[in-house]
């Protein structure tokens, strides 16, 4: 047999169901990283705020078909119009959207510069003045948009957790919610940091990446109650290790389903937003991105460390834990092994053998079989 075989790489590990990585012993680390870009994010978000678009805080918006200009040369006409700081996107292959912020500005002034940015435009596009379309979003109508943002974001919220509280248990909820809350941080927070417009889109897109973190967390929560009625009860293992089986188990299909979701999110980025220069999908997409980079890390690394450390901490799991420590051989299961086990975690399934390899005992079991 050849060494390949024998020896199988990481992903060979993966595919079949050889992995033993230690998700939760390792919490500390994870968590240490997630606090330490939220914290960057949040300062951000302190010292500089959010880049709001038109529809959040309202402003003044004019469009036009320039089939032969460019973002640079509508930029600099606008600026030289009047408009300070605007925001100029590229809508399909021909159509230049133009937005500012005039609201501070008196009526007369409002009106004035209006006019030069339509007739800056018409020039710049090649057409007449007529041909530049114009609107406006007072500032109440932004508030009201941001207002209603932020209700469906907690009814949401709510919705998750009574879900899950319903279908598992109150941890299993509060941790899949403090995923949830993590991957919101981030976005918001990646979003400042860099400048990125926040535009209903967005909106759209973090509730949609909230809804697919929570789908990868249940997924692995699933597993954990499957095996906590039947692994977890022989005794072999305390909870934290049968959480580690458990997203051993699924992590196959974790990465899958990751790498699933974002290819085609990168795509939209990549092809739709910066070769065709269909920047509306930019928005929408780069949301989709980072937050689906967020929800596979918090699936894997926040939700199910942290719901064994919330479990560990039950006077029957910490009893558990002591007398699985006081063993002379505590075995660790791959998912392969555990695999073998029968539906009462007792039980080998016939001509299996015992593992007795080095690598599935702890480190506290290996010095007490030495002695």
């Amino acid at each position: 047999m050849s060494d390949a075989i024998k020896s199988p790489g990481r992903f060979g590990r993966l595919y079949r169901g050889l992995t033993t990585v230690d998700f939760v012993g390792r919490r500390k680390t994870w968590f240490t990283v997630s606090i330490v870009i939220i914290v960057i994010g949040l300062g951000s978000l302190g010292i500089r705020g959010f880049n709001l678009g038109i529809d959040f805080k309202g402003g003044s918006s004019w469009e036009v078909l320039a089939p032969h200009s460019t973002i640079s040369a509508m930029t600099s006409a606008v600026q030289k119009a009047g408009l300070i700081q605007p925001t100029v996107e590229k809508l399909g292959s021909d159509t230049y959207q133009v937005t500012s912020d005039l609201n501070a500005l008196s009526a007369a002034r409002q009106l004035t510069i209006t006019n030069n940015v339509v007739n800056a435009m018409a020039k710049t596009a090649g057409v007449s003045a007529n041909q530049v379309s114009t609107s406006n979003v007072g500032p109440t109508w932004g508030g009201q948009i941001t207002n209603r943002a932020l209700e469906a974001l907690i009814v949401f919220f709510i919705a998750v957790v009574l879900y899950i509280s319903v279908r598992f248990e109150p941890k299993m909820a509060l941790a899949a919610f403090v995923a949830m809350v993590h991957d919101l941080l981030v976005t918001i927070g990646v979003y400042s940091l860099f400048g990125f417009q926040i535009t209903p889109d967005t909106v759209i897109a973090i509730l949609t990446i909230l809804g697919y973190s929570l789908y990868d967390t249940v997924v692995v929560f699933d597993r954990v109650r499957d095996n906590a009625g039947s692994i977890l009860k022989s005794g072999d293992v305390t909870y934290g290790e049968m959480v580690n089986l458990s997203m051993n188990q699924t992590l196959a299909r974790s990465i899958n389903t990751s790498l699933v979701a974002i290819m085609p999110v990168l795509s939209v980025l990549v092809v739709g937003a910066y070769i065709l220069g269909a920047t509306t999908l930019q928005n929408y997409g780069l949301a989709l991105f980072v937050g689906l980079m967020s929800g596979a890390y918090s699936s894997i690394f926040i939700a199910s460390p942290l719901l064994a450390w919330m479990k560990e901490r039950e006077p029957r799991f910490r009893e558990l834990a002591e007398r699985v420590g006081q063993r002379s051989e505590h075995q660790i299961f791959s998912p392969a092994t555990a695999a073998l086990l029968g539906g009462d975690g007792a039980q080998r399934s016939a001509g299996a053998p015992k593992s007795s390899s080095r690598s599935t005992l702890t480190p506290r079991a290996r010095k007490q079989k030495k002695r």
